[in-house]
């Protein structure tokens, strides 16, 4: 087994280096920097994102393997440039996983995965603090906000800036609606602004400590929202009719029973 894995590594680190190879490689591989990449990099992520919530796993071990596609050419262009190998790549992630799990490679100790996750954090923050002033950096603003919300208070957490359960922060959901209750009906435009974004950061905060993941609970609404809609259009064309002529309490009446055909 293990030999097979090597082997196939081996191989695909092979192949990438065969693509850019300067005598008889692709043109389109050849012509790829590490920043060129990048839109497609992500999007092979969010590829993966979406067969882990459809639970299509034949579909995510395609996907894997077009995200270790990714990795190797990155590592292949930085070889050419003499910046760095592969096998730094994979020297820096087996000592960092040994370092920040004391509790299972040394005599550190860990409650539960919450501790796990806390320990990981302080542990990256001794490591870093050196290049990085607060507890709160390192955290890449390119990323959808609700993630870099979670990131941020997980973070802050890990340095003890966290209530002790979930209760004081429905409370402060609670406060940040009656605020934009507030700004709205003074029809303070930027108040509101403030104030709705507030209501999305508390929310995420519940999020995390109820154990959810905020950008995935979203995306389960969105989906929702995608099929209820869509059955909504479909009784219209099987109907003939427009769905702009109808009135909003009809096209309601529609969505509910899509709602309760789920």
């Amino acid at each position: 087994m293990r030999s097979n894995l090597m082997k196939e590594f081996d191989k695909l680190v092979e192949i990438i280096a065969n693509l850019r190879n300067k005598n008889g490689g692709c043109p389109w591989d050849l012509k790829q920097t590490h920043e060129s990449l990048v839109p497609n990099f992500i999007e092979e992520l969010y590829e993966s994102i979406e067969a882990i919530e459809n639970k299509d796993y034949n579909h995510l071990s395609e996907e894997l393997g077009d995200l270790m596609l990714h990795i190797i050419m990155q590592a292949q262009i930085a070889h050419e440039a003499g910046e760095f190998q592969i096998e730094e790549v994979l020297n820096k992630i087996n000592d960092k996983l040994i370092r920040r799990h004391p509790h299972v490679f040394a005599d550190g100790y860990a409650k539960d995965a919450n501790g796990v996750k806390m320990n990981w954090e302080r542990i990256k923050f001794d490591e870093k603090k050196k290049s990085r002033q607060s507890a709160i950096d390192g955290i890449p603003r390119s990323m959808p906000a609700l993630i870099v919300a979670q990131r941020m208070q997980e973070k802050a957490a890990s340095v003890g800036f966290d209530w002790p359960d979930v209760e004081p922060a429905v409370d402060k959901l609670e406060e940040e609606i009656h605020e934009f209750i507030d700004a709205f009906q003074q029809k303070n435009v930027e108040e509101m602004q403030d104030e709705l974004g507030d209501m999305l950061f508390s929310i995420v905060n519940i999020a995390r400590k109820l154990g959810f993941d905020t950008e995935s609970a979203l995306r389960r609404t969105i989906d929702k929202f995608d099929s209820r809609f869509r059955k909504v259009e479909e009784h219209y064309r099987k109907n003939d009719k427009n769905m702009l002529d109808a009135s909003l309490e009809q096209l309601d009446e529609i969505w509910e029973i899509a709602k309760k055909d789920e």
